[in-house]
């Protein structure tokens, strides 16, 4: 039995992903507008979100990666299977069988592509308040963010299909929309 859908390759979805950013960057731009403005009017209230680093992450995660997961999960869930920056480059994801994804599934491989990136921000906001973790638990915490990229990297270079971990956990993968 051959398989129907052509794979995308790694060049295109990191294209793809680089024109989700451009939409990423816009509401990081909007984000950081209404923070700047929040603490000219309520310095108070804007040092309490970013006080320390539990409130901070959790702050960033409510403002920033809840949401821009929610454009992936719904976008990839969604009838085009797509998010923009993937329908601009022709690419859409779907299961491993040919189906589209379940909500399920759309928010497993999402959370599983972006714990990297969740992960960089806790280590972060560990270093901005030094203290606030053990010895070596900061650089520990980058030495995975980079283990997992890498691993997502290579396993997309050495599969046929160009799954990445998150991927085939999720039994996913991103194919070339069909005409």
């Amino acid at each position: 039995m051959t398989d129907a859908f052509t794979p995308a390759g790694l060049l295109r979805r990191a294209a793809a992903f680089g024109v989700d950013y451009l939409v990423i960057a816009a509401y990081l731009a909007v984000v950081v507008a209404i923070g700047a403005l929040a603490r000219t009017l309520a310095p108070d209230a804007a040092r309490g979100l970013f006080g320390g680093p539990m409130p901070g992450e959790l702050t960033g995660f409510l403002v920033v990666t809840l949401p821009v997961s929610l454009y992936f999960v719904l976008s990839e869930r969604g009838p085009r299977s797509a998010t923009w920056g993937k329908r601009r480059l022709g690419l859409r994801v779907m299961t491993d069988a040919g189906g589209p994804l379940t909500l399920g599934r759309s928010v497993l491989r999402t959370a599983l592509k972006f714990l990297p990136w969740e992960l960089a921000h806790a280590v972060i906001w560990r270093l901005a308040f030094p203290g606030s973790a053990p010895p070596g638990m900061a650089e520990a915490g980058l030495v995975l963010v980079w283990l997992l990229i890498g691993a997502n990297l290579v396993a997309a270079l050495v599969d046929a299909r160009c799954r990445t971990v998150y991927d085939r956990l999720a039994r996913t993968r991103v194919v070339r929309s069909q005409p």
